[in-house]
């Protein structure tokens, strides 16, 4: 239970492993970072699940994806601006007695997302 991500490179076919990460709660225009991590060699939170399914609540949330960040220092030449700089996907907890899996597939033009179990 709780809420989790995992990000995969779709350009490289690998986990997005070093990849920056920010964690915000929200409401209405206002957002509050929780949390910055970077990505593990998984391409997930290094210190597990986002909240656990004590911690998470009924809300608004936020992540935000430093998408262009993880291309350029994994050496892909990018043109200025980059098509994709950070990704953000705001979503809503609505059962907190489910598990809440927001993965995200990415390459520097492209990326989709979906609830995932």
């Amino acid at each position: 239970m709780g809420l989790s991500t995992h990000v995969l490179d779709t350009m490289h076919g690998c986990p997005a492993a070093g990849m920056a990460v920010e964690l915000y709660t929200t409401e209405g225009d206002r957002a509050t970072l929780v949390k910055r991590f970077e990505l593990n060699s998984d391409g997930r939170n290094p210190d597990g699940p986002l909240y656990d399914n004590a911690s998470l609540k009924v809300g608004t949330y936020r992540l935000v994806f430093d998408v262009k960040g993880y291309f350029a220092a994994k050496g892909v030449v990018l043109p200025e601006p980059n098509f994709l700089h950070r990704v953000a996907l705001d979503f809503g907890v609505a059962h907190t007695d489910q598990h809440y899996h927001v993965p995200l597939l990415v390459s520097p033009w492209s990326y989709s997302t979906y609830r995932g179990s």
